[in-house]
């Protein structure tokens, strides 16, 4: 009887260890703590929202439970080295997304092409991503900082406008401009001037002067365009020097909720977003919506929509290659739709970046809303936009 007991508790033990190697794994790599945890924290929420959806609540896919592994990296290039390590040899991830910080993702992708394992960048934006640092294994659901200036440059640009440009002296900055520069030129509309100045610019007073000089003279529309992440709040500060005297309008992207609040200075300013919840029309952004109200009392953001994103695309990737086996991913992915609350996604073959519309929007002020409502102008297609490949492959 003894022995059989043993036995028994031995049969048991060896089902459930079975059961846990078979177990679909993701790990989540992002800056949940440090300057970007805001994002991190959409990044998240958006994932798991999306698993659900994508699974029709079962957690499950191909009779394997989904289990997410999360793994902060601070936005720390080398945390998030070694947490994306850990998480491919000692976790046995099936796939990775990350990471928020796109220092901290570039250094992550040697990480995957040392494991032979799928890596989908979410939501990490630097085109260098996808361009000269990239490898087969690396696949983006974010947008780039391609895909942002160009929508931008297709909202605002038309023949007998004439533009200048706001942005940081880094590479986020100087990547943004050169790229909104290239689509700019195609509209049709004029570039008069650059002006680049350090992140930790505070008093934009210099710049602003140079900028409306460049500017007031010139006929037709007049639009400062600012590409600005993190601090300093440009628009305010050229707002408050009262552009409009000189018929100038400010022109900038979408963001998050919470930083919208200051467009509310702003209205009627143009330009295109990656994500805006009241924008997209189709079911998957309706049940995002309308669920994230429910459990949260608020609409999803920007990077809810990504982490998403990321969801739909991993789920379709494992149900069309019927096999985590990363060869068979590849394969899958390469040239993949998948459906997001942004409407079809696409990995184009050549450097994996995720095709996507974005959106121009116009900013109106609802005294009832906390931030600045973007109302759609029209959605910019795939088609619209002309997004470079800048890979070596």
């Amino acid at each position: 009887m003894h022995h059989l007991k043993i036995l028994a508790a031995a049969a048991v033990a060896l089902t459930t260890s079975v059961a846990c190697a078979d177990d679909l794994k993701i790990a989540l790599i992002y800056g949940k703590t440090g300057a970007l945890e805001a994002y991190a924290k959409q990044t998240e929420t958006g994932l798991r929202m999306g698993l659900e959806y994508a699974t029709k609540g079962s957690m499950t896919l191909d009779g394997r439970k989904i289990v997410v592994i999360t793994k902060d990296d601070q936005g720390k290039p080398d945390l998030s080295k070694a947490a994306l390590a850990e998480a491919y040899q000692d976790d046995k991830a099936d796939i990775a997304i990350g990471t928020t910080s796109s220092a901290a993702a570039l250094a992550d992708l040697p990480v995957a092409e040392e494991n032979k394992k799928i890596l989908i960048v979410e939501p990490a934006v630097a085109d260098q991503i996808t361009g000269e640092k990239w490898n087969r294994y690396i696949f983006r659901t974010g947008r780039n900082s391609s895909q942002d200036a160009i929508s931008n440059a297709v909202a605002i640009g038309k023949q007998g406008v004439t533009v200048a440009t706001l942005a940081q002296d880094y590479a986020f900055g100087r990547d943004g401009v050169a790229a909104f520069k290239e689509a700019l030129a195609k509209t049709g509309a004029t570039l008069a001037a650059e002006e680049y100045a350090p992140t930790t610019t505070t008093d934009f007073t210099a710049a602003g002067q140079r900028l409306f000089d460049a500017l007031k003279d010139k006929p037709g529309r007049k639009i400062i365009w600012v590409i600005w992440a993190g601090a300093g709040d440009p628009l305010t500060k050229l707002q408050d020097m009262d552009p409009k005297r000189y018929g100038i309008e400010l022109s900038t992207g979408g963001n998050i909720l919470p930083a919208l609040a200051a467009y509310k200075r702003l209205p009627g300013m143009e330009g295109a977003t990656y994500y805006y919840y009241d924008i997209p029309k189709n079911p998957i952004n309706d049940w995002l919506v309308a669920e994230h109200q429910k459990r949260f009392n608020a609409p999803p953001d920007f990077f809810t929509a990504g982490g998403f994103a990321a969801a739909m695309a991993a789920v379709t990737a494992v149900t069309k290659a019927k096999s985590t086996d990363t060869e068979k991913l590849i394969a899958a992915m390469e040239g993949m739709e998948f459906d997001t609350p942004k409407g079809k996604m696409v990995f184009r073959k050549e450097d994996h970046q995720a095709l996507q519309s974005m959106y121009a929007f116009k900013v109106k002020v609802d005294p009832n809303v906390a931030w600045a409502v973007l109302e759609p102008v029209r959605e910019l297609k795939i088609e619209d936009m002309d997004i470079p490949i800048r890979n070596k492959r």
